[in-house]
């Protein structure tokens, strides 16, 4: 019976064993620092194997580089041995959600949940803190000090003196930063599915730095789009005014976008305005298309200038697909395809567009003729005709342009959908829509610069396409991105559940250095806390804004198929439950040994143990639980049996021939629980016996 590891994944010996099955000649074994034989990878036989394509180290090479970046690499790498402890009082519908909310580090958080989240991630957006150039709260053990970093970009000699008269005043505060958000986005990678996206905000400071670096993490070829994200005009400004901020997008495989033909849309603004107004003059007029059309322009006309169904006016012709506007028949571009069409009014051949026809083959012309949706020309029965396209697309309207790689006549679920059109890359949208509705949301304002939810709904909605999937925000900060994810499946009954990530930073520590608006707000934090009785912490703030958000959505929820999960799992960063039982001979007393017959900590309870056995096995920590006596002895069942686990002590046959007579998928036990060496190994035996494809292991 095998033990659980209990520590997050070992990546550097997952790419060894990736190196091994490519190439097996090169994998050579050592000791470690334990005197354990390890399998070690021969570099010189490896660059031998590479040759063509090894860049030696002293060559140039195009890369982004900074003090600090191999410790940065080999720290996302290193595996940690830390537990997420469940916190029932600080969940809500602990039971039933999907959602997770995790308190403590992300770098720390990210390892531990990596295993149970790999690859399963649609999309992730984080708004990480931005180069101000002062010290980062996130400040890992591997950030280099000013010292470390005059010496490593070779400013300063071995005695400290400095080499370089006019130095980079920025530069080590560059590298901080680098070396902070490096380890986490190559984390981040890891959890993304293969159609996964990454959007992350950012402004001048760093933009340039992190495009190169996501170029580096996520490949260049893998870049979607820079987009700016206009908040407002600076008139205090002395050359320019900077009121913008961007949010980089990448996938993790564009080609797999394409190859699944993907195609981001969304619906024009105004349009669903225009369809309620159509349905209820289709209501008022029956089947009088023309009394529709004179009040629908009538509508149109009444708009202020402001309104965004004014832009649509041009639909103001309606049939009995609703309202349409005339378009062009010729094929995009040029160089389109060239026959006869022949108009069935009149049995004339028609004026073929210069460009081409839109369909590639007269078949296809003759199917949308049929569908009436071809309009020919009653005052010149040989002229071009157009076409026609409605608000509300028929099912395989102008679908057959080679060229395009959607249709878009239909939606993600293959039913017509509204207007649709194409986001720019340049949008503005107020900062002060968001200060406003946050301090409405919470009854104080208790954070500065919240990100707008309403516009990162509509961005999600736009790159999820119609899918749900797991959405995730290691940067949780004042819980926007809850927000918006609760809106955006309130809106379009997607199931999205969400994983966060917030540092739980002392808003007292944070009072001392804080000046102006921000200590203000800090200060405005600080009574909302302390009158709610709730810890001095960012992370409390954002668990209430998240609940807060919550019964916002709900309320707010049209008929669909959303689940109304708004709850969430709370876990905190934690040591393992597990005590050290390593020491050394010299060391050992007789109180010492007598420790070490008990591994799990005394404050820790079964439920702790059970979630760092989930995070061992890899297993979705949202899984449904519950807990059941079985022969005497409290089981935890997780998922409908994938899981049975008992913790408890005097394992006896009776308990094991139960448990493996369900069949689980896995099974854990204490290995203290099983009274002599002798009742353990009958328990594999009964294991062996009735269910022996369940994978058995202990604690």
């Amino acid at each position: 019976m095998e033990k659980l590891d209990l520590q997050s994944a070992d990546v550097t010996a997952k790419n060894v064993e990736a190196i091994a099955a490519l190439f097996p000649e090169v994998i050579t074994e050592s000791r470690d620092d334990d005197g354990h034989v390890v399998h070690g990878v021969d570099f010189e036989a490896l660059r031998q194997e590479l040759s063509d394509y090894v860049v030696d180290g002293a060559k140039e090479a195009y890369q982004i580089d900074w003090p600090g970046k191999l410790a940065a690499e080999f720290a996302s790498n290193a595996p940690i041995s830390k537990t997420l402890r469940p916190s029932r009082s600080d969940s809500v519908d602990f039971d039933t959600t999907k959602n997770l909310f995790i308190e403590g580090d992300n770098l720390e958080a990210l390892k531990l949940l990596q295993e149970s989240y790999l690859g399963k991630v649609r999309l992730i957006y984080i708004d990480p803190p931005y180069n101000t150039g002062g010290d980062l709260v996130y400040r890992d053990d591997f950030a280099t000090s000013k010292q470390e970093y005059l010496w490593n970009s070779n400013q300063v000699n071995e005695a400290g003196e400095r080499l370089k008269a006019n130095t980079e005043a920025n530069g080590r505060f560059h590298s901080d930063w680098l070396s902070m958000i490096y380890p986490r986005l190559r984390l981040a990678k890891r959890f993304l599915a293969q159609d996964g996206v990454i959007l992350v905000s950012i402004d001048d400071a760093e933009q340039a730095s992190l495009r190169r670096l996501m170029d580096e993490v996520f490949g260049e070829q893998n870049f979607i789009a820079q987009v700016v994200w206009e908040k407002g005009r600076k008139n205090d400004a002395k050359f320019f005014s900077s009121g913008h901020e961007y949010v980089m997008v990448y996938a993790k495989s564009k080609s797999t976008l394409r190859e699944r033909k993907t195609a981001w849309r969304e619906e024009k603004p105004g349009a669903r305005e225009i369809w309620d107004e159509y349905l209820r003059l289709r209501e008022l007029h029956g089947a009088d298309d023309a009394a529709i059309e004179k009040d629908l322009s009538a509508w149109f006309a009444s708009l202020p200038k402001s309104n965004p169904s004014k832009k649509w006016a041009r639909y103001k012709r309606v049939d009995a697909n609703g309202p349409w506007r005339d378009r062009d028949i010729s094929w995009p571009g040029g160089d389109g395809p060239s026959y006869d069409v022949i108009n069935p009014a009149t049995g004339q051949a028609v004026t073929v567009p210069e460009a081409g026809w839109r369909y590639s083959n007269p078949e296809e012309m003759k199917r949308q003729i049929k569908l009436g949706l071809v309009v020919f020309r009653e005052d010149d029965p040989t002229a071009t005709p157009f076409r026609k396209a409605h608000l509300r697309p028929v099912e395989g309207e102008n679908a057959d342009v080679e060229e395009l790689e959607y249709d878009e006549a239909e939606g993600a679920d293959g039913e017509a959908e509204l207007a649709t059109q194409v986001r720019g890359t340049y949008f503005y949208k107020q900062s002060q829509v968001a200060v406003k509705h946050l301090r409405a949301l919470m009854g104080a304002k208790v954070f500065n610069n919240p990100k707008d939810h309403a516009e990162l709904s509509r961005l999600f909605e736009y790159v999820l396409n119609g899918k749900g999937g797991i959405v995730m925000d290691f940067f949780a900060g004042s819980g926007t991105t809850a927000e918006a994810v609760f809106d955006v499946c309130a809106r379009t009954g997607l199931n999205c559940p969400v994983i966060l990530v917030q540092l739980p930073e002392d808003l007292e520590d944070n009072l001392k250095s804080a000046t102006g608006s921000a200590k203000t707000t800090i200060q405005n934090a600080l009574k909302f806390l302390n009158k709610l009785g709730k810890p001095l912490t960012i992370a409390e703030l954002t668990k209430i804004r998240i609940v807060k958000a919550g019964v916002r959505a709900s309320a707010g929820r049209k008929p669909s198929d959303w689940s109304g999960d708004i709850g969430f799992r709370a876990f905190t960063i934690d040591t393992s439950n597990f005590t050290d039982v390593t020491t050394t001979p010299d060391a050992a007393t007789q109180d010492t040994l007598d420790l070490l017959t008990e591994s799990l900590k005394a404050d820790r309870t079964s439920e702790d143990v059970l979630f760092e056995v989930l995070i061992d096995w890899g297993m979705d920590l949202s899984s449904p639980v519950t807990v059941e006596q079985v022969k005497s002895h409290e089981v935890f069942s997780v998922d409908d049996d994938a899981l049975l686990a008992c913790f408890e002590d005097d394992l006896d046959e009776d308990l094991i021939r139960a448990i493996a007579s369900r069949k689980p998928l896995k099974a854990i036990f204490k290995d203290t629980g099983f009274a002599t060496d002798a009742a353990r190994i009958n328990a594999d035996q009964v294991f062996e016996q009735l269910s022996p494809d369940t994978d058995l292991k202990v604690l």
